[in-house]
């Protein structure tokens, strides 16, 4: 299972740093994870500062 980022996402970018395994990228207004690469660890989820990184 992989985390998703939802339209809560305010583009602050704390996710991209966080995630190990770079999955985590801009994309227009907000951020979006590749879903094949994410390996559900859940640090996205921990620093978003709006509970935008759900698991999926």
């Amino acid at each position: 299972m992989a985390y998703v980022i939802t339209d809560e996402c305010i583009n602050c970018g704390a996710c991209e740093s966080e995630c190990p395994v770079e999955c985590i990228k801009q994309d227009g207004d907000k951020y979006v994870i590749t879903k094949d690469d994410c390996i559900d660890c859940g640090a996205c989820e921990g620093v978003c500062p709006v509970d935008a990184c759900k698991p999926e």
